[in-house]
């Protein structure tokens, strides 16, 4: 960011707007301390090992800590962050690699930092795990984000969602970083992120960062407990994919969920909130375990109907059961609705996902080159791939759902169901099951006496045989 206000100081012969790193010495130790201009990778790279470790631990850690985080949302979030790198010999190691990396691109850092992200194989201490990228593009693809929308991720871990939000706009919306407006809302107001756990929302932050987000609204914040009033309306687009299965005593549930949905299971508060902070017209694509669709208890009916009375359900993805391991194999679904207030569910549509374009055991190999894995309808596989990846087929349904889509019979692997269905069904159950419709083969069999003939006939045969290898060895 300094380099690139340098160079437009520089093209354009003005001051330098907006300067990172100042001038002089940052006051930390003897004499005065480091120059800031240490502090900047061109010059910190070259240092000997033991320098450069001092230099990373005594002085750019905290100047990150304490200068650059305080002009930016994360502040709160960088304050106990240590360096965590425990050897210089290690830490030259890292520089002389990532120097090797044209970091000067933005794409670059966004993937170097999702690759580490990647490796993460064990799931947080409260239950979280990463949303697999491939899943949260297809969310994203299916709800369009546009340059005004005001996102939301109100369990946000890592904000894959949120970063995924962002680089569509990038693609599709180049004229956002034209137009003043548009560009000041991308940086400061469109992404929206809430978590409980302060490690996840330094990763979360500093993942938003990389991906070119500079001032991301990261905040701490239980989002089912505490009260969220001023969160009411807020939004018109949530992605979220919240914590499963677990239970909140009412005492500890924020009241104003309570009076949408009475209920302990925080998948049901979730849906409520979502509803809650979305404003008139706002979409969200989330994901919930299985038992949402179909769970009996009075709470499950509730929200339900009020999905599909009250607001517009347009969607019910069924995913694969193996898509979050190694972590988990609850099966889940992505719902896709509309806040209304007044209704407007017309038909749902429904896909059953038997693939994503990876195995579903705890190894999760891709099936597919990676050029072909994507969620993208323009991805045009063939029959035989797409029995690998229906993510492509997926997102190109969901273009036609409103006409070619509606014509579809109940044994294909997604079709529409009007609301009349859905309501005379009972309890509104939503799960896919209930209205696909099985292909039976009509297969013809023998008559029962002919069956028993030739039963009597092979009989005779093995009769006959028997005696003649009796002979034989006699």
């Amino acid at each position: 960011m300094q380099t690139l206000e340098e160079s437009k100081a520089t093209a354009f012969n003005i001051p330098i707007e907006r300067r990172i790193f100042p001038e002089g010495k940052d006051g930390r130790g003897p004499d005065g301390g480091r120059s800031y201009e240490d502090l900047r990778w061109l010059r910190f790279k070259l240092f000997e090992a033991k320098d450069m470790f001092k230099v990373v631990d005594e002085h750019v850690f905290p100047f990150i800590r304490d200068v650059v985080a305080k002009e930016s949302s994360i502040a709160q979030h960088m304050r106990e962050a240590r360096f965590g790198v425990p050897t210089p010999a290690l830490l030259a190691k890292v520089v002389d690699k990532l120097d090797k990396v044209a970091m000067d691109n933005r794409d670059t850092k966004g993937d170097i930092y999702e690759h580490m992200l990647g490796m993460i194989a064990t799931a947080g201490q409260n239950g979280q795990f990463r949303t697999p990228r491939h899943i949260i593009k297809l969310m994203v693809e299916l709800t369009k984000p546009t340059p005004k929308d005001t996102i939301c991720d109100p369990a946000c871990g890592t904000c894959g969602f949120l970063v995924a939000a962002g680089e569509y706009l990038r693609e599709h919306n180049p004229e956002i970083f034209r137009d003043p407006a548009l560009r000041k809302h991308f940086h400061e107001d469109a992404f929206h992120g809430f978590d409980f756990d302060p490690t996840m929302l330094r990763i979360g932050s500093m993942n938003m960062i990389l991906h070119g987000i500079e001032n991301p609204v990261i905040v701490a914040r239980d989002s089912l407990s505490e009260d969220n009033a001023g969160e009411a309306g807020r939004y018109s687009l949530i992605l979220a994919n919240p914590p499963f299965a677990g239970a909140l005593d009412y005492e500890q549930t924020a009241k104003n969920l309570q009076q949408i949905v009475k209920t302990k299971k925080t998948e049901l508060l979730f849906v409520a909130l979502f509803l809650r902070m979305l404003r008139t017209g706002g979409r969200a694509a989330v994901i919930v375990p299985d038992g949402v669709l179909f769970g009996s208890s009075k709470a499950h009916k509730a929200l339900r109907r009020m999905l599909v009375e009250e607001h517009k359900l347009e969607a019910v993805i069924k995913l694969p059961s193996g898509v979050f391991r190694p972590y988990a194999g609850v099966s889940t679904a992505v719902l896709v609705f509309t806040k209304t207030g007044v209704g407007g569910t017309d038909y749902v549509w429904f896909y059953d996902v038997e693939a994503d374009g990876w195995s579903l055991d705890d190894k999760r190999d891709p099936l597919l080159p990676e050029e072909r894995l994507g969620p993208t309808p323009d991805i045009k596989l063939s029959a035989e791939e797409c029995t690998k990846n229906n993510l492509p087929d997926v997102a190109m349904r969901w273009e036609k759902r409103n006409d070619t889509e509606r014509e579809r019979r109940r044994t294909a692997q997604s079709f529409c169901v009007p609301k009349a269905d859905i309501t005379n069904a009972g309890a509104y159950d939503l799960s896919i099951n209930r209205y696909k419709e099985t292909m039976r083969a009509e297969v013809t069999h023998d008559a029962p006496a002919d069956i028993i003939r030739e039963l009597k006939r092979l009989e005779a045969e093995i009769t006959q045989g028997l005696a003649k290898l009796e002979e034989l060895v006699k």
